[in-house]
């Protein structure tokens, strides 16, 4: 099947570095790019939309929470006009870089707790997606396979792309087993292939304790702030090549 594998990066900021973003942008076919809530700054959005432009890789706004010193990933409670507006300022930032280096933003996949979320709460999942349709409606979201995020996109007449996490383990619900518990976070490329594998051969999710839970599966996310983003993503590439699957960007996995 045609696969696309994403990361998320240009989360440096400033003086501090997060991140292999020149040694992963390469390796995938998609980039979630920060906009500068939760991480990266304008040098760093620039510098990594030019990268990533230069390697053929699609570019996706990465619109977080207001936290750079949570890394996005602390819940906020924002109400829905003033969540909408901080994700249009976010995607139009990114787009403007975009289209200074003669690039297009062609999805936007939101980051940490926004999109936990907004993958659980209904009304939260449809005001991010009528910021992606008010901004472009042609935008694909990029939204976890299962989720309520997925399914407001859909409503909202938006093309979605559905994700599954490489590095991150599955809860029978379908949402990410929350990283302060033992595996949540899977380290070891090896682990990481046979978990994608796994999900790939069930045609669903597949959760700590086995449940399957069916879904098109069409896009792969390595973390890009994991410390073996790098090897994940390299030895991910080969094994789904080796099985047989042409890895594409996304704009066109959605194509087929």
């Amino acid at each position: 099947m045609h696969l696309n594998l994403n990361a998320d990066l240009g989360e440096s900021f400033g003086a501090w570095p997060m991140g292999a973003d020149e040694a992963l942008l390469p390796v995938v076919d998609s980039a979630n790019i920060a906009c500068g809530f939760h991480a990266g700054d304008p040098l760093v959005m620039r510098t990594t939309v030019r990268t990533a432009l230069a390697c053929g890789t699609s570019l996706g706004a990465h619109p977080g929470f207001p936290d750079l010193q949570g890394f996005g990933r602390r819940k906020m409670q924002l109400p829905l006009a003033e969540l909408e507006a901080l994700l249009i300022y976010q995607i139009a930032a990114l787009a403007g870089m975009a289209q200074a280096e003669g690039g297009r933003v062609t999805h936007v996949k939101p980051h940490g707790a926004l999109n936990n979320m907004a993958c659980e709460d209904t009304a939260m999942a449809e005001a991010v997606a009528r910021a992606v349709r008010a901004f472009d409606p042609t935008l694909i979201l990029l939204a976890p396979a299962t989720s309520q995020l997925a399914i407001a996109g859909e409503r909202a007449g938006l093309a979605v792309a559905l994700e599954i996490f490489a590095d991150r383990a599955y809860t029978p619900l379908g949402t990410l087993v929350p990283r302060s518990q033992p595996g949540a976070v899977l380290h070891d490329p090896a682990e990481s292939i046979a978990h994608v594998r796994r999900m790939l051969e069930a045609g669903g999710l597949v959760a700590l304790d086995g449940t399957v839970l069916p879904t098109p599966i069409h896009s792969i996310c390595v973390h890009g702030d994991n410390a073996e983003a790098v090897d994940t993503a390299r030895a991910l590439r080969a094994a789904l090549e080796a099985d047989g699957h042409v890895m594409v960007a996304l704009p066109d996995v959605l194509q087929e």
